[in-house]
């Protein structure tokens, strides 16, 4: 098990390299996590719901990703409300006051369920688990269902991981192990010191002094990384570093309040030509070349802050001057006239009389949200730019329709009804099939329909989905891990 001394220590991209590790190694390194709390969200072949970071980890691991690798998922909705997800399904709305009342004996019985799940499925494996936070919050440890608990339960072999670049590595290291308990004290078999700049020799001597303080070895210390790896969440996206020579044309992506699925936009952070500027309401919009506008989890919210910000008369008026503007799921849904939300499951204020609310009038269709998800893998056709096979996964509650079926100023861009549309002149458009960025060949057309535009020479197109960037990124990482990191003392203990 792969712990930290705090969030965002780097828990889930070390689980990806010891999955990848392993797999090198010729073992089958099952991935999980216990409990996870993301809108970044992946759809597995039985169209159930995990979490997105479970699903690079079952890639690194040579797997595809099952939704027992997260058994439990929470899916943050504002107000201190989440979307309780159990093996993959969506089973009701908690509090965050209510949760560990209402939700954590179920909780630990789809974990127990994914763990005897994975274990029918993949014989002579090892679980790699990645815990969650911090393992050693003292209000809420005896309510932990993913960290010690599980530990424990499984008598796990306990990585910790010390994020360096926040400062303060020896205080979180010895505060995290007195903290522990003296049973769960002795799982713990190694420590990792990430993100580390500059000579790592420099810190020879405190590798020397948490050793002797702890009387646990330091496996290794991780350098920091240049390259982008997939954000473990929204937070992340405000540490992301352009590091490109070659920008030829600048997509400003809206960054919502309450942003879903924001892996959808890696395949293009990939791109060398790309740069990604992330814009919050209330920011100038300027002049990109385009604008996207992502997922997300509050999407009548989310719309409501980029009208109040004039962010909403800045993307109208880009449009109306020709600008280039692509919604994603939530952000096809803003796009339109109308969305009405009767159950209020996408505004919470269950007090409020209105439920129907002002998109932003850029494509003319109309959306209501009802109880029913839809949760699917697609693989269709797209008309738009240019007839293209794609593959995608469905993530929503709303079900938009053209506002007037007469209208011939819009038509739908997939062969297959109901996942998207494009107006008459072909620069606003949207669907709800995520990850359709991940599609090599119409990613390319796309970005060519765009550099067309600013009259830039076409990119080659390139019959080749960003799986494989994505694969080259885990074995740079891994890579990195095995340069620094010496694992086989505590694999065989």
């Amino acid at each position: 098990m792969v712990l930290g001394t705090s969030s965002g220590a780097g828990k889930s991209l070390i689980t990806t390299a010891i999955c990848r590790y392993l797999y090198r190694r010729g073992e089958t390194p099952l991935p999980f996590k216990g409990q996870n709390m993301s809108n970044n969200a992946w759809v597995d072949e039985n169209n159930c719901e995990m979490a997105y970071s479970q699903a690079v980890q079952a890639w690194a691991a040579g797997l595809e990703p099952l939704c027992a690798m997260n058994p439990v998922l929470l899916k943050p909705q504002g107000d201190c409300k989440s979307e309780v997800i159990h093996l993959g399904k969506s089973v009701g709305i908690t509090t965050a006051s209510n949760y560990y009342d209402d939700w954590f004996s179920s909780g630990w019985e789809a974990i127990k369920t994914g763990l005897n799940k994975l274990k029918e499925t993949y014989k002579d494996s090892r679980l790699v688990l990645e815990g969650a936070g911090s393992p050693v919050e003292i209000n809420l440890k005896h309510r932990d269902l993913t960290n010690m608990k599980l530990a424990t339960y499984l008598s796990s072999n306990c990585i910790l991981v010390a994020d360096i670049e926040r400062g303060g590595v020896f205080a979180q290291l010895i505060g995290t192990l007195s903290l522990l308990n003296p049973d769960e004290r002795k799982l713990i078999k190694g420590i990792i010191i990430n993100r580390f700049r500059g000579d790592i020799s420099l810190f020879d001597e405190g590798r020397k002094w948490i050793e002797e303080e702890t009387k646990i070895p330091v496996l290794g210390i991780l350098p920091w990384l240049n390259e982008i790896f997939p954000p473990e969440d929204s937070l992340d996206l405000l540490e992301r570093k352009p590091i490109k020579k070659n920008i030829e044309i600048e997509i400003a992506v809206i960054k919502l309040p309450s942003i879903s699925n924001f892996s959808d936009l890696d395949p293009l952070e990939a791109e060398s030509t790309i740069n990604l500027k992330w814009i919050q309401p209330g920011d100038f919009l300027g002049n990109p070349s385009a604008v996207i506008i992502p997922g997300s989890k509050q999407t009548i919210k989310d719309l409501n802050k980029i009208h109040l910000s004039g962010l909403g008369k800045q993307l109208q008026d880009f449009a109306f001057s020709g600008g280039n503007i692509f919604g994603i799921c939530g952000g096809l849904q803003m796009l339109g006239e109308e969305l009405e939300d009767p159950l209020g499951l996408e505004h919470f204020n269950q007090d409020s009389s209105n439920h129907s609310f002002n998109g932003l009038n850029l494509l003319p269709i109309k959306t209501i949200f009802k109880s029913e998800k839809s949760l699917t893998k697609k693989h269709t056709k797209i008309n738009w730019p240019e007839l293209s096979d794609i593959y995608g996964f469905e993530l929503h509650h709303g079900k938009s329709i053209i506002s007037n079926p007469l209208n011939h100023k819009v038509k739908k861009i997939c062969q297959e009804d109901d996942l998207g549309w494009v107006n008459a002149q072909g620069n606003i458009a949207g669907t709800y099939l995520h990850g359709i960025f991940e599609n090599g060949t119409w990613r390319r057309i796309w970005i060519n329909h765009i550099r067309a535009q600013k009259c830039l020479a076409p990119l080659p197109i390139i019959n080749q989905n960003h799986r494989k960037k994505r694969e080259q990124l885990i074995n740079l990482l891994t890579d990195t891990f095995e340069q620094h990191i010496e694992l086989d003392q505590i694999l065989n203990i």
